[in-house]
């Protein structure tokens, strides 16, 4: 190991991976190539097959894994994306497999310019921890919880452990490690373990806007009757706050509904409130999908839906040996199924980072690049949920500097369900595989600037746009 401030100038004997989901498993697999050994602690004991658990309270609701963790996942893990095909994962093009209903208006199905994986969370997790732990470098430590740091203010050198269940006067057991990684999601205790070591615990960013969803199984019985989609997607607004996603899920026919709405009207669970929901759309396409579903499960709910950063990435007094990633460094309101893929991205930069040798692999510098991997997905949930009604948190206020931007973007989204051009621009920063700066792209800049906003669908769009309909159109 390197001096205070280093991480890998020479190879580490032990790195130690807290949290056993998505961005653990792939901090795991990364680190393995830079580690003699890498433990991984879970609180959970994971399941054989893909099955949900407690540990990821937000499981049986919808997960996609867009473009961007796609293929940041083959990079990481060549030929996942073909495994999870073969296990049943569905992938459904945007946005021509899907009716759409944003800011007010519905987008044109023209040809799909991007395409996610909506298998279910237990199924892409599955795929991961197989992949991941068949590595003989990678061990596991099942029904244990981290409960502290061990180390001083200027080294983290071990991770203090107590089975789950145990009573707290149990004295906690000290796995020592050259490198701790902090996955454990949104309910991370590192701050508070960094503080207890007289390090300083890292700024705060928090942005929420009371949003709660519910989520049930159904299984389709509509016989494209309804529309001939895939999918359904009504996209909140501060005008009008009220969500639906509808998506396919392995399984003959399945599919995951979520509804949303703001803290003063929460979707309920009660399974007849559920679809009564439902009405409170702007639209009633989704009603008339659930009218001829028959349910598969009770509705789940999930509220803890704040958008947080943490900024170990800014100076302070923090030790070496200790990064955070995933969650528990960036964590977004889930509406924009953004999470997994941002754990991808983060993983291959963590691989990057501790390869470049032109730099010494630091702690802050590592921690930037982890951060780094976020920023576009911060920037667009941030950039919404600012102008939610109600959103709280100490980065709501907009600065004079956001007013040009904010007022560029509304224009990009007016014009993106008509004009295909803009359109796949937009998904492109929305699957993160492009920067936000693709919005200004000429083509794209010529078209918001000076194109007046194209026609779109009065009503709901029911079938695929056929491609010289839609070059016609342009």
């Amino acid at each position: 190991m390197a001096d205070q401030r280093g991480l890998t100038t020479d190879r580490a004997r032990h790195a130690v991976v807290i949290g056993g989901s998505v961005a653990g498993l792939l901090a795991a697999a990364v680190l393995a190539e830079h580690a003699e050994r890498v433990t991984v602690v879970e609180r959970d004991r994971f399941p054989e097959g893909p099955e949900a658990r407690a540990g990821v309270p937000q499981g049986r609701h919808i997960h996609v894994l867009l473009e961007g963790g796609q293929k940041a996942l083959e990079q990481l893990l060549p030929g996942l994306c073909d495994e999870m095909r073969a296990a049943g994962s569905p992938e459904v093009g945007m946005p021509g497999d899907m009716v759409q209903w944003q800011g007010g208006r519905w987008y044109r199905r023209t040809e799909s310019t991007a395409v996610v994986f909506t298998g279910t969370r237990p199924l892409m997790e599955h795929a991961i921890r197989r992949r991941v732990l068949a590595d003989s470098r990678i061990r596991t430590v099942g029904g244990t919880e981290a409960v502290g740091l061990a180390g001083d203010a200027r080294r983290v050198r071990g991770v203090l452990l107590r089975e789950r269940g145990t009573t707290h006067r149990n004295n906690p057991e000290l796995l020592e490690a050259d490198l701790v990684v902090d996955a454990s999601g949104r309910g991370s205790r590192a701050p508070r373990w960094l503080a207890e070591l007289g390090a300083e615990p890292p700024q705060e960013e928090t942005i929420d806007t009371g949003l709660a969803y519910a989520t049930r199984l159904y299984r389709d019985g509509s016989r494209g009757k309804v529309a001939d989609a895939l999918g359904y997607y009504v996209v909140p607004n501060p005008a009008q706050t009220y969500g639906a996603v509808v998506l396919p899920v392995e399984g003959d026919g399945l599919h995951l509904v979520t509804l949303s709405g703001l803290r003063a009207d929460q979707p309920p669970t009660d399974n007849e409130a559920f679809e009564a929901f439902a009405r409170k759309l702007p639209h009633p396409i989704v009603t008339e999908w659930l009218s001829a579903a028959e349910p598969r499960s009770s509705a789940s709910a999930y509220r803890r839906t704040a958008n947080v950063r943490r900024r170990y990435d800014r100076p302070g007094a923090r030790p070496s040996g200790f990064l955070a990633t995933g969650d528990a460094l960036c964590t977004f309101n889930p509406i924009y199924g953004q999470g997994m893929s941002v754990a991808a991205l983060s993983a291959l930069a963590l691989r990057d980072a501790l390869a470049d040798r032109r730099h010494p692999a630091t702690t802050r510098r590592v921690q930037k690049a982890l951060l780094a991997a976020s920023n576009t997905a911060w920037d667009i949930c941030a950039g919404a949920d600012k102008s939610m009604p109600g959103a709280t948190g100490n980065a709501v206020r907009f600065r004079a500097a956001d007013r040009p931007a904010s007022w560029y973007l509304r224009r990009v989204q007016a014009h993106a369900p008509g004009n295909p051009v803009v359109g796949a621009a937009f998904r492109a920063v929305l699957g993160l595989t492009a920067p936000v700066g693709a919005l200004f792209a000429p083509r794209v800049l010529r078209a918001v600037l000076f194109g007046s906003v194209p026609a779109a669908p009065t009503e709901p769009p029911l079938g695929r746009e056929r491609a010289a309909d839609a070059e016609d159109a342009c």
